[in-house]
């Protein structure tokens, strides 16, 4: 019988209510994670869920979820709330430079400008202390877009992990300031899967691995498997470059959103519980101490269409592993 430390799901703000904290209690799931939606709308998804975490209402339910040993988290693509394009105007030189050469404020940041990383730092700071809950975790991932790294002279020696690592460790540094026991998490997710050669994580810096171009309908491990071979080829090294403390992956086997192609109505959700327990014994061999899966789409709307959503059958997975 093994059994990870931490296992949980991660759902919309507006999805979060009395009834997944009763769900995730029976479950035996013990992380929550608050996850705006993505896509090049992040940032206003992300302003909209600190608006709604300031309501009497939401609070409540953070204590509530704290009082039955739930620890809920933030997880966003935050890099575009935290440093606006509207600044672009005044600080060009802070945005990424395009394969022409020209500064342009879609996303991202020109990592190596410090000026940009310092309001960076600020910002994180000032955006742990209005999402405080209590956690010590933290997520404020860079932009949900590929393809987008800074071509400046500088920012071209470096790979696109390098580059999300020191955003990554920038937003470190500010979280430190409003939490001193804060950790970060280092997403590997789509063009960051490879492990990192230029830059270090800084104090505090976990690994986080999401797979999101796997095939969800087939094992991981599974060697005939070329798509999911793919993106699995570089843990093992993200592990010791991370270290295993700590670390945790985000899958999607309970992904409604993924599954409903990110439209509403929600559709029908069936759990692929023969997959779930073949990539758990999967992430338990490689040491992982955290695993997560996306959990949206199945909230209140859902309840109300199909009833209750599988959330038992995937925390019985995650507890449920052959030792």
């Amino acid at each position: 019988m093994s059994v990870f430390y931490r296992r949980g799901l991660l759902v919309h703000p507006e999805e979060f209510d009395e009834a997944l904290i009763g769900q995730m209690c029976q479950a035996g799931l013990n992380v929550l994670g608050l996850h705006p939606a993505g896509g090049k709308a992040a940032h206003d998804s992300l302003e909209t869920a600190i608006r709604l975490h300031a309501m009497p209402a939401s609070r409540a339910r953070i204590d509530m979820a704290r009082d039955r040993n739930i620890s809920v988290e933030y997880e966003a693509h935050a890099l575009r709330w935290l440093v606006p394009r509207s600044l672009f105007g005044m600080v060009p030189d802070w945005f990424r430079m395009n394969e022409r050469g020209y500064r342009i404020p879609d996303f991202h940041l020109c990592v190596s400008n410090p000026d940009a990383l310092m309001y960076l730092e600020t910002r994180a700071e000032a955006l742990a202390r209005q999402l405080w809950t209590g956690a010590h975790r933290w997520s404020f991932w860079p932009d949900d877009v590929q393809g987008m790294g800074c071509c400046c002279p500088e920012c071209r020696k470096l790979s696109l992990s390098d580059q999300a690592l020191i955003l990554t460790n920038a937003v470190q540094r500010g979280i430190r300031r409003a939490d001193p026991l804060g950790c970060t998490g280092f997403l590997a997710y789509q063009d960051t899967l490879d492990t990192p050669k230029k830059v270090r994580p800084e104090d505090g810096v976990f690994l986080e691995f999401a797979p999101i171009r796997r095939d969800h309908h087939r094992p991981l491990s599974d060697e005939h498997c070329d798509q999911n071979a793919r993106e699995i080829r570089s843990v093992p090294q993200l592990l010791s470059f991370f270290g295993r403390q700590g670390a945790q992956a985000v899958d999607y086997w309970m992904d409604n959103s993924l599954f409903s192609h990110w439209q509403k109505p929600p559709q029908p959700f069936h759990l692929d519980t023969e997959v779930l327990k073949r990539d758990a014994e999967f992430y338990d061999s490689l040491g992982f101490e955290s695993v997560t899966s996306f959990g949206c789409f199945l909230g209140q709307d859902y309840r109300e269409r199909y009833g209750e959503p599988p959330i038992g059958d995937f925390g019985a997975c995650l507890q449920s592993l052959p030792g």
